[in-house]
């Protein structure tokens, strides 16, 4: 955990109120709600299939939810138009699960994306350069800039993604399966880069995740995503020790 032990008096970045999305007959968000608060590192954990991806599609303006509330820094995003939901996201680092790098560009072309896609952002005569750099610097991997993905392990395309995430330096970082697809020893190191991140620019970060180690360490609170509701909230020690046998299922190879 990142330490913060008042978490509940700081400022809310993110709000979620009463969501609800189904697709025909099957209701995928059924009343969902959840707060994150300015520096928290908070885990939603659900099933395959429980709407996890589709929580996050809503919150990012990618899907309508059919009723409920989402409100990102206090911006309603359901009432912002095109061009100023565009400017809300420059503040919302995304990590797609399996990085989700451009194949057909390097690393330095990947990072710059961002910039061009978010230039209204910059200040006039940005040395983008420099901020290219430094958020490879930030995840150790200066050294691969004009390296293209194919040339990069799984942990080092991570990494890049991690970089191009932090570029804008987002005050809200969404992780979608950060450590999906790695190794032990890798997973491990990208949680570890994850702390050092929050630490370094007290970022608010919502965290979607099977892993339960992933969740142990990184966690400040939890959320589990069961029935299309937020079915149990408290922290890792709290919530794997709970006797509701739905909420045991998710730590049942705990010792």
């Amino acid at each position: 955990m990142n330490g913060n032990t008042d978490i509940s008096e700081k400022e809310i970045v993110l709000k979620i109120k009463d969501l609800h999305k189904s697709f025909g007959d099957n209701h995928v968000l059924n009343g969902f709600n959840l707060v994150l608060h300015q520096g928290e590192n908070l885990v939603i954990m659900g099933k395959s299939g429980s709407g996890k991806s589709v929580m996050i599609k809503c919150l990012v303006g990618l899907m309508e939810a059919d009723s409920g509330t989402i409100s990102v820094m206090k911006h309603d995003i359901t009432k912002l138009d095109r061009e100023a939901l565009d400017i809300l996201r420059a503040d919302i680092g995304f990590l797609f699960q399996g990085s989700a790098l451009y194949d057909s560009m390097s690393v330095r072309e990947n990072l710059e994306f961002p910039l061009r896609r978010h230039s209204k952002k910059l200040k006039k005569n940005t040395d983008t350069e420099s901020m290219i750099i430094k958020a490879l610097e930030n995840v150790g991997l200066a050294s691969a800039i004009d390296l293209m993905p194919s040339e990069l392990s799984g942990g080092m395309q991570r990494r890049v993604a991690l970089a191009r995430t932090l570029i804008l330096q987002p005050k809200i970082i969404l992780y979608d399966e950060p450590t999906s697809g790695l190794d032990p020893i890798t997973a491990k190191e990208i949680i570890m880069l994850m702390q050092s991140i929050q630490k370094k620019y007290n970022t608010s970060a919502l965290i979607i995740t099977h892993d339960v180690d992933c969740a142990r360490v990184i966690s400040d609170r939890m959320i589990l995503l069961i029935d299309g509701k937020d079915y149990a909230e408290g922290t890792f020690k709290e919530l794997s020790a709970s006797e509701d046998p739905k909420v045991k299922a998710f730590f049942k190879h705990e010792s």
